[in-house]
């Protein structure tokens, strides 16, 4: 019979254990400004700094809350959509020549891919257990390039894009309700059924009257006659000149008509 074989172990739980260790953290004190205790020393610092932005983010949102625009339309291709702050220097970075166009693949794979792998070799290429920046030349290079990049691509998405423009292709519009008088002779001209009228209204401004990509919506409208007879002869933005192909009759009639199109009370 082998010593110790069919021995048993049991613990009394109503036996306290008196050598329990308190939890201490170790004495760093011979390693000043290289390591600290996780807990509560390092933990505590992480804290109050995620706390601070916390903070910051919370004012920022109650004092910038985010806007809210129109109704997403598909067929708008004149929409020019603009990403958050956040991304903003990849936005302008895919505006450069060599980033962008059929260099697109540097500039939003390329480029993005190599501070990534950067970023995910870091702890590989730099192994020195050094806390301080002017001891660790490498990783502290890497980070200002990479937030004075960040920094001046979102500086310049700020200051080159046009806010106005963007503003008003998104501002969110009341749906107006019009009055369409069918017995105007206006009205057959509007719909392209008359005349020498080779090319329709509706083609540019939609059915509803309320336009489309590169044409104002007539629902509304508070121009006159004569400024609506002026525009269909000389044009106006991006309606060329001489796109009425009717008499200068029926443009008057058309006129009217448009002109006559006002909310309803």
């Amino acid at each position: 019979m082998h010593r110790g074989k069919g021995m048993k172990f049991v613990g009394d739980s109503r036996i306290k254990a008196n050598h329990r260790m308190p939890n201490v953290p170790k004495d760093y004190s011979e390693y000043p400004g290289k390591t600290e205790a996780f807990w509560p020393n390092f933990l505590l610092k992480e804290w109050m700094v995620g706390a601070v932005f916390l903070i910051g983010y919370l004012l920022l949102t109650v004092a910038h809350p985010s806007p809210l625009e129109g109704q997403a339309d598909p067929t708008n291709t004149a929409y020019i959509p603009l990403p958050d702050w956040y991304f903003l220097f990849v936005y302008q970075l895919l505006k450069y020549t060599y980033a962008s166009g059929p260099y697109n693949v540097i500039g939003a794979i390329v480029m993005p891919g190599i501070a990534f792998m950067a970023l995910l070799l870091m702890p590989f290429l730099d192994t020195t257990p050094e806390r301080r920046p002017s001891k660790r030349p490498l990783p502290t290079a890497f980070m200002l390039l990479t937030l004075a990049s960040m920094f001046y691509l979102t500086w310049e998405s700020v200051v080159n894009h046009d806010w106005e423009a963007s503003k008003k292709q998104g501002e969110i519009k009341e749906e107006v309700e019009v009055v369409i008088d069918e017995s105007l002779p206006g009205f057959a001209i509007w719909n392209g059924d008359t005349g020498e009228q080779a090319k329709s209204c509706i083609a540019c401004h939609a059915a509803d009257l309320k336009g489309g990509p590169a044409a104002p919506a007539l629902a509304g409208n508070q121009l006159t006659a004569e400024e609506v007879e002026d525009i269909i002869h000389n044009g106006r933005g991006a309606m060329p000149a001489g796109q009425f192909a009717g008499t200068d009759e029926e443009a008057k009639q058309l006129a009217e008509f448009i002109a006559s199109l006002k909310p309803a009370e």
